[in-house]
């Protein structure tokens, strides 16, 4: 191999598999085409196997704008590149296999590292409530994910409300632009890069199907809030109602209401707010509003009521026993989900025992 170039275009091996990662190949491709002043002269990309009919969209992408593209472990003649990019590719690359490349591989991670080291940032950006995040571009080290220096960070406000997906987009946006920037001045940037802090790290892992069991003893109206717009669509949010497993949609506030405030109510009872069409149910430190229900097809607030709770309210003053309809899950065998973020499959995170009455 002889000395690598000092200055652009570049030739660039692109591992990625998500929509984030299709968005920033994107970005690598479109500017490769524009041929104003070239950036990129080669541009090839490696994918993982497909767990779905549908494809990958990295890999779909690749094959639409006929990119030369392969499946890992196979790389093809990476040797012929000047520089890798990974991003939502959840597989450690090798260090044989990085040293191949003079100006390393450059990772587009979606946070603000060390914060949510791991494959699933976003999700966990939105769970924790921050109301700070980014994307930070580093040069990934072999036998660890996330840890390597930091060549470019920059911060944006978390929007208010928004969902895992609406921040994705976001971010991928923001990270694509930062991409570009950086290999416009590759190897300035590289003699710049700085480790990353020892404090302030966190972890980022896999998302289990445990994580969308709510535990009405424990979480409080914000949290579950935080969840619906964390988990959806890639893991229902769930609960035990009369000893059946039940998919609750569409959470909101519960509102200002003051007959539904009543302290030592049990976490788990249900009120119908019939001026909202919502239902109420009692979490930690106040309610938090459901407006649609699936058991075997999905049912509104209103249908819920009036097909299965109203039987229980018209006898008239329930107990205690009665009240406490909605019990948080206990899961037995470990189940968990690939996101489009994630990698190989995790454990179950721990799960709260059921209400007691």
């Amino acid at each position: 191999m002889g000395a690598p170039p000092l200055c652009p275009p570049w030739r660039v091996l692109f591992f990625g598999t998500d929509l984030f990662a299709m968005e920033i190949l994107r970005s690598l491709h479109e500017t490769r085409e524009e041929n104003k002043d070239p950036l990129i002269e080669k541009l090839e990309v490696i994918t993982l196997p497909p767990l779905l009919p549908k494809g990958l969209p990295v890999k779909n992408y690749a094959v639409k704008h006929c990119l030369p593209n392969y499946e890992w472990p196979n790389v093809g003649s990476c040797e012929q590149f000047d520089v890798g990019v990974v991003t939502s590719f959840g597989r450690l690359l090798p260090e044989d296999l990085i040293l191949k490349f003079p100006y390393g591989i450059l990772n587009v991670h979606p946070s603000l590292l060390p914060r949510w080291r791991g494959s699933a940032p976003i999700y966990h950006t939105i769970l924790n409530g921050d109301t700070v995040t980014g994307v930070t571009i580093m040069q990934i080290r072999p036998k660890r994910f996330d840890v390597g220096p930091i060549l470019m960070q920059e911060k944006i406000a978390v929007p208010s409300q928004s969902t895992a997906k609406e921040l994705e987009r976001l971010l991928s946006k923001l990270g694509s632009a930062m991409l570009i920037s950086v290999l416009q001045s590759l190897p300035q940037t590289l003699e710049n890069k700085q480790e990353q802090p020892k404090e302030g790290a966190t972890i980022a892992p896999k998302l289990t199907v445990p994580m969308g069991y709510l535990q009405w003893e424990e979480q409080t109206p914000a949290q579950i809030l935080r969840m619906e717009r964390a988990l959806r669509p890639v893991i229902p949010l769930q609960t035990l109602w009369m000893g059946r497993i039940v998919k609750l949609l569409d959470f909101v506030e519960a509102p200002a209401d003051p007959g539904f405030q009543e302290h030592g109510v049990i976490p788990g009872a249900v009120r119908y707010h019939k001026k909202s069409q919502t239902l109420l149910i009692r979490c930690k430190d106040g309610w938090v509003g459901v407006r649609t229900i699936k058991l075997k097809k999905r049912l509104s607030a209103t249908d819920f009521y009036n097909g299965y709770l109203y039987p229980w309210f018209k006898q008239g003053q329930l107990s205690k026993e009665e009240e406490c309809l909605f019990h948080t899950l206990q899961l037995p065998a470990k189940r968990s989900v690939r996101t489009e973020t994630s990698g190989a499959a995790a454990g179950p995170a721990a799960v709260s025992p059921p209400c007691s009455v």
